[in-house]
């Protein structure tokens, strides 16, 4: 018989170290010669991306040792940051960013003389320096065209971002004018260029402030001439109210694009000469596309068939092949819940990550021929018996106003203990990043990590979430602070009334704008017991006057309104403002590198709540960015949150490092 055990003290094998050791995920998956490449996370190599290569007989290393980093800081969120080919002689050449130095570096890992990588970039002294991003190798020219991000100043949006052809021989590592500009910087932000199949056009995307790239984006066409210089750019899809976040080039020449204009992202064909309407291949209320919170992401891949292989979906996502002529669409066969804006392309076969609520995420490859899907990389390994694994619900709540709010709900679960009487588990509701995002429906050991214990998790995909078309997503827009906060509220109060959490253990947190909307839950709401707040934004005024980074510089004048128009509703939603509401213990988690939430608006926050009687703690972690990435951290993390839902839920919990609560 399994024993009994109250909610939140059941013991568990999934503990803090081992969620640590599995975050992240592979990502930036790519094709040289014969084998598949992609970025890893290091956790405990101090949290930094490896570059991993398949080999074509299956098997699987690290194509550079630590400290090599192979990550971008372009938009403080990065993007692609490799690209490869394979030579007949020589082996393959790969083309990097470091993140340490932010450089290009040219690298033959199968060279006989077993050379280090050698830097093709030069280094800058100005403001963040010059960073690279969205890589492309143009053999014929011994070049790697990419997207340059230069910064003029010493502030954070004094920067400029250009396409740019940088020579393989190394004579830009110390030469800047050695780089050829290809594009002619009209716009603040750009995508890498993608070449048409006889390399005589290039397409990309670029926007401007205050527009992210959800909002509107364009699609740019331009002529490439014998000498690789390009002729003026013009404008061939997108605009101002349409948002476009991938463009690519069928092997027949026809230029592909994904586009909002019908409320979804579907993809479109475009005509290059500029003549008529794009042409939807698979008109459905789906997305065949994202957010393009980084440079270079792909939710579609041509391949050499005409087929096109495409990651939709409503809410969950899945990976299928499309006729472009017949808008017949056929989706890959097996578990997976969730593919990653990556995919690339061999033949037939289609590569993509992948991950399930019972997996966490995976490279995966489809053979379009046989329909067959396989994981042939970062293969998902239990690392403790799956029955410890939460058993999602997907449900959708009922907010103000009637509206719709989406939710994945894990109750706790356990083979080792059954609750005890009567008793209501405690429930956290997690509060997603972005806040233009959402939460995936995969397995994930943090949440494992709280619902082993016996803790309930909701995670909600409030009003302004993705994968729901734009007017799920435009709910948000002048609403961040409201509609977040109510619909967060609205689904734990739903989970209290029909019996499923305990009305007085309800908690909230979240990371970056899901810090930012716990932190206005405990400000607004009196639902919650208590919160964590990891790496947020609390001060809006602050944020909007050069307190974070230049890509979202300019975002709260859609989230909030135009600072020029409304500058009370700034201080009237921002929690900094509203210390005095808060009558919840919290923790507020932050990195001291993070320069997109910088640490000074917590450390303001923190003086404006002491000697209030808050029972509060306060972790920094020097190294540190946005987004937690060393095992350290995440561990002294997750332990330090435990402990703040032991000690309000009154669940003893010997097992973890007490967290001390000050006033």
């Amino acid at each position: 018989m399994v024993p009994t055990g109250a909610y939140g003290t059941w013991p568990s094998p999934i503990d803090a170290a081992l969620a640590a050791r599995h975050d992240g995920r592979p990502e930036y998956v790519g094709v040289v010669g014969d084998e598949v490449w992609w970025t890893a996370p290091r956790p405990t190599e101090g949290g930094r991306r490896a570059l991993v290569r398949r080999r074509a007989d299956g098997a699987e290393e690290s194509v550079l040792p630590a400290p090599w980093n192979v990550r971008s800081r372009v938009i403080e969120y990065g993007g692609l940051p490799w690209t490869g080919l394979a030579r007949a002689e020589g082996g393959p050449l790969v083309v990097f960013a470091h993140f340490a130095d932010q450089r290009l570096y040219a690298y033959e890992p199968d060279a006989r003389d077993g050379a280090p990588p050698r830097p093709l970039t030069p280094l800058s002294d100005i403001g963040g320096g010059r960073r690279w991003v969205d890589p492309v190798l143009h053999p014929e020219r011994s070049e790697v065209w990419c997207v340059l991000e230069e910064f003029t100043g010493p502030r954070p949006t004094d920067v400029r971002r250009v396409l740019v052809a940088v020579p393989l021989d190394g004579t830009a590592a110390d030469d800047r004018g050695a780089i050829r500009e290809l594009s002619d910087g009209r716009h603040r932000f750009v995508t890498g260029p993608r070449l048409s199949p006889d390399g005589r056009q290039a397409a990309w995307i670029g926007w401007d402030h205050p527009r992210m790239p959800w909002d509107g984006t364009e699609v740019l066409l331009a002529d490439v001439g014998s000498d690789g210089a390009f002729g003026p750019a013009r404008t061939v899809a997108g605009g101002p109210g349409e948002s476009v976040p991938q463009v690519g080039w069928t092997a027949g020449g026809q230029l592909l694009h994904v586009s909002d204009r019908s409320g979804w992202w579907n993809l479109y064909r475009t005509d290059p000469a500029g003549g008529g309407e794009p042409v939807a291949l698979c008109p459905r209320p789906e997305e065949f596309g994202g957010p393009l919170w980084k440079i270079g992401l792909t939710w579609f891949q041509p391949l050499e068939n005409g087929l096109v292989a495409v990651v939709h979906g409503r809410g969950a996502t899945a990976l299928g092949i499309l006729d472009p002529e017949s808008g017949e669409l056929v989706d890959a066969a097996g578990p997976w819940t969730e593919w990653a804006a990556t995919l690339a392309a061999r033949g037939t076969r289609v590569v993509g990550v992948a991950a399930s609520p019972r997996s966490a995420y995976e490279v995966v490859e489809l053979d379009t021929r046989t329909g067959r899907a396989r994981v042939i990389g970062s293969a998902h390994e239990d690392p403790v018996d799956p029955s410890y694994y939460p058993e999602p619900q997907i449900r959708t709540f009922t907010g103000p106003d009637d509206r719709e709010i989406h939710a994945h709900v894990y109750p706790p679960h356990s083979p080792d203990r059954t609750p005890s009487g009567q008793e209501l588990p405690p429930y956290v509701v997690w509060a997603h990043g972005g806040p233009t995002g959402h939460a995936p429906l995969v397995l994930d050991l943090e949440i494992a990590y709280f619902t082993s214990r016996g803790i309930g998790v909701a995670e909600v995909n409030y009003g302004g979430s993705t994968g729901y078309g734009r007017e799920y997503r435009e709910r948000l827009r002048e609403q961040w602070g409201v509609v977040d906060v109510e619909d967060c509220a609205a689904v734990a109060e739903a989970l209290a009334a029909e019996g499923t959490a305990d009305p007085a253990r309800l908690a909230v947190r979240g990371g970056s704008a899901g810090g930012w909307t716990a932190a206005a839950s405990l400000v607004s709401s009196e639902v919650y017991a208590c919160g964590t707040i990891i790496y947020p934004i609390l001060d809006l005024l602050g944020w909007a006057t050069d307190e974070t980074h230049d890509f979202e510089s300019q975002y709260l004048e859609s989230l909030v309104g135009p600072l020029a128009d409304v500058p009370a509703r700034y201080r009237e939603r921002s929690p900094i403002d509203h210390v005095e509401r808060i009558s919840a213990p919290f923790l507020l988690l932050q990195g001291l590198d993070d320069v997109i939430c910088p640490p000074a608006q917590a450390e303001r926050f923190l003086a404006r709540t002491a000697g209030r009687g808050i029972p509060h703690a306060y972790l920094s972690f020097d190294g540190e960015g946005h987004g937690f990435r060393r095992a350290e951290t995440m561990v002294r993390s997750l332990e330090a949150e435990l402990s703040l839902y032991a000690q309000t839920f009154g669940i003893p919990r010997p097992d973890v490092p007490l967290l001390e609560l000050k006033t």
